[in-house]
């Protein structure tokens, strides 16, 4: 942990104990699937694109507060495969905001030495977009304190399936030069994967109350423990991440044995 839990938690609501979190149990990497702007927005009378960029003060309070605790992977699910079916005002208005957003962020997550990377067909973006979160990779890839892991034009069928190809390629390739066909082991299937080197994450936030995973990370979140939130994603804060961490630390992990 980088720093003490009073300064995490300056002003913990009536009733949340800042202190019954074990820092000792920590998940290395926590994944988040960022629900609800289009709800908070419409709550409110606004068009969902002001919903989303409402939701970018909840993403900067969460990573600054995950990387305190000593969270090493931060995944958030920003954009999936599905959402370019979305009108296409909010699309294009998403992909200026992520631009915008990523340029103006880089150089305050670089000073508090976050490593930031991208998972996901990146070739589909818009050069301005995709440009932005090159040029993050490139500033701050030689970090060494959490890695955020942006989610773009991520699908996980699309993962799998493009870890599936390398494999078969894997065995062509090693079939012609041995006559035989390797065993294609999860091992070789994970060095396909998107988050190849990523460990998988230990706990899976979904805000807004929604139960479902949206094609989101199927292969890594095997043993996740899932913990659901009502809250809309714009509202989500320190706190809120204090109640799933403190959730997570009450489950009893077996990884399909017994204790």
């Amino acid at each position: 942990m980088n720093r003490t839990l009073d300064y995490i938690f300056p002003n913990p609501p009536a009733g949340l104990d800042p202190t019954a979190l074990d820092c000792a149990n920590i998940p290395e990497h926590v994944a988040v699937i960022m629900d609800g702007n289009g709800r908070w927005a419409k709550k409110r009378a606004l068009n969902r694109l002001r919903g989303h960029k409402a939701g970018i003060e909840a993403v900067r309070e969460t990573i600054r507060c995950a990387s305190d605790l000593g969270v090493r992977y931060l995944t958030i699910y920003s954009f999936s495969t599905e959402n370019w079916r979305r009108p296409q005002d909010e699309v294009i208005g998403l992909m200026d905001l992520f631009a915008k957003t990523m340029l103006a962020e880089v150089d305050g997550l670089h000073e508090e030495h976050v490593r930031v990377m991208t998972i996901g067909d990146a070739s589909a973006l818009p050069d301005e977009t995709r440009a932005a979160f090159d040029e993050a990779w490139e500033k701050t890839k030689g970090n060494d304190g959490m890695t955020l892991v942006v989610a773009v034009n991520y699908g996980s069928r699309q993962e799998m399936l493009h870890a599936a190809q390398a494999c078969a390629q894997h065995a062509v390739e090693v079939a012609r030069e041995t006559g035989e066909v390797p065993a294609i082991t999860e091992e070789l299937f994970e060095r396909g994967l998107y988050t190849a080197g990523i460990p998988d994450p230990e706990l899976l936030i979904r805000t807004s109350g929604e139960m479902r995973v949206s094609n989101f990370l199927l292969w890594q979140i095997a043993y996740s423990e899932f913990v659901c939130t009502d809250v809309l994603w714009p509202d989500f804060d320190r706190y809120e991440l204090l109640r799933c961490l403190l959730e997570y630390q009450r489950r009893d992990r077996r990884f399909g044995g017994v204790k």
